[in-house]
């Protein structure tokens, strides 16, 4: 049997395969990985993926909408933390 990807399973932005908040640590490790030779590519990537996790959060709960600066830091503040 294959093992699930750590894939987001949306609209709960939660990993499909260890159900931590994604992108959890391996499929950050995977996107490094893809996309090695195109960091750019990368944070437009994610910058698309938040906001679009942005909409979809918020109109599951639109009471408990998860803080601006801590989708930041989830999305794309752990990529500017490593260079």
């Amino acid at each position: 049997m294959t093992e699930r990807p750590h894939t987001p399973l949306r609209p709960l932005w939660l990993c499909r395969r260890c159900a931590a908040p994604w992108p959890c640590g391996s499929a950050r490790l995977t996107l490094l990985r893809e996309y090695a030779h195109n960091r750019v590519a990368l944070i437009i990537y994610l910058g698309g993926l938040l906001y679009e996790a942005t909409e979809q959060l918020h109109a599951l709960n639109p009471q408990e909408t998860p803080d601006a600066g801590q989708l930041f830091e989830r999305f794309l503040g752990w990529r500017q933390s490593r260079g």
